[in-house]
């Protein structure tokens, strides 16, 4: 039978913020091109003024699939993600970190509510699937801030700073989004259900790095992120989309 009206996505644009991940780029690059897709990809590496090889070796690996773009300098993930939103053709949109840590397999798995048209908006989550366990203070700031994003905007979401967050590209580039580090992970979800989406969430695998592994986000990040879940649960509507 035919499923009138659901929508039909036709490729998967993966925004992939790198700072310095030369040890890892690679290897995270290769996942992101192996991982069975039922539709098309581009996979766009924003480099934010990394000072090492990553720019390199993005470069070395020749795939039409894959494209490099470079920022100016170290100017934050939440500005790498914004230009690789504007960069995109596809209409879908995921983000995929280079350290590792999330598995590109799952990506199949969340597009299923998409193409269903169950959902414009669906989120990958480390607290329902498998995962190797994170330190404890990390879990604790990711559940208080998924806690108060709950409290602040009506919702029952398990993860919100989750990276992989698959997104109808039209919803996406509605949103007037202006953060440049951390924060940006906030102010998409805050953004998505101000305007009135409902975000659908789908387990996924994790393997989380820890600070002398090389992770950058820690404790410290979450007070601009409740700053920010805050600030915009009470901010006028024209100050969420375009």
């Amino acid at each position: 039978m035919a499923n009138h009206g659901r929508p039909r996505y036709r490729r998967l644009s993966v925004i992939v913020p790198a700072f310095n991940e030369a040890s890892t780029i690679e290897a995270s690059l290769r996942r992101a091109l192996d991982a069975e897709l039922s539709i098309e990809r581009e996979i766009i590496v924003v480099d934010d003024g990394s000072t090492d090889s990553t720019a390199a070796i993005v470069e070395r690996m020749p795939d039409a699939s894959l494209r490099l773009v470079r920022q100016s300098g170290n100017l934050g993930k939440g500005a790498a993600l914004r230009r690789g939103f504007e960069e995109a053709t596809g209409d879908l949109i995921v983000v995929h970190d280079a350290d590792l840590e999330y598995d590109p397999r799952d990506w199949d798995r969340m597009l299923g509510p998409l193409q269903e048209g169950s959902a414009t908006v669906v989120y990958g989550s480390r607290f329902t699937g498998e995962r190797r366990n994170m330190m404890f203070w990390h879990w604790v700031g990711n559940r208080f801030l998924s806690l108060m994003t709950n409290v602040l905007y009506n919702t029952t979401i398990s993860d919100m700073e989750t990276c992989y967050k698959m997104i109808d590209a039209g919803v996406l580039k509605q949103l007037r989004l202006g953060a440049n580090r951390f924060d940006i992970e906030p102010e998409i979800t805050a953004k998505l259900l101000r305007s009135g989406s409902r975000i659908y969430e789908v387990p996924i695998r994790y393997t989380g790095r820890e600070m002398h592994e090389g992770k950058k986000i820690s404790w410290k990040d979450g007070i601009p992120a409740l700053v920010t879940l805050v600030k915009l649960r009470f901010v006028p509507m024209t100050s969420i989309r375009r």
